[in-house]
């Protein structure tokens, strides 16, 4: 899986709420094993209709965004995804106002998706995601 090299091939992925959850889901968990954040359980059932799995083990539900900054947001998978993108590939800087407009959100939702990028960005937590970005 690479990752996309230009804002063509970000939207083409990213804009796709299933081709958007995945990737993340291949990048987050590259050999396949998903295990459940609240005992590791290695085995879940995948309830479709809510984009979430179910832990055999304990019998939480959680999603791919769980553990990540992406989680607790109502935005989807993909619009954080592209946000990330834009963030980290922007030569000079991205400001809320800009992400807001291509990403079709409020300015406000652009400035706290932004805010947890950099602020993950910083402390280097985004490299815990499990592959390149």
């Amino acid at each position: 899986m690479r990752s996309p090299q230009n804002l063509l091939e970000a939207t083409e992925i990213f804009n796709d709420e299933a081709k958007s959850h995945e990737w993340f889901q291949r990048l987050r968990w590259p050999d396949g094993i998903i295990p459940c954040p609240a005992c590791a359980h290695t085995e879940q059932y995948f309830l479709a209709t809510q984009d979430r799995r179910k832990c055999k083990g304990c019998g939480k539900q959680f999603s791919v965004k769980v553990g990540t900054i992406f989680e607790d947001s109502p935005l989807s998978i993909g619009k954080w995804l592209l946000a990330v993108w834009l963030i980290v590939n922007v030569k000079k800087g991205i400001s809320s106002c800009e992400v807001g407009r291509r990403l079709g959100i409020t300015q406000k939702s652009a400035w706290f998706i932004a805010h947890r990028i950099r602020l993950a960005l910083a402390n280097c937590s985004i490299a815990n995601l499990g592959g390149p970005f």
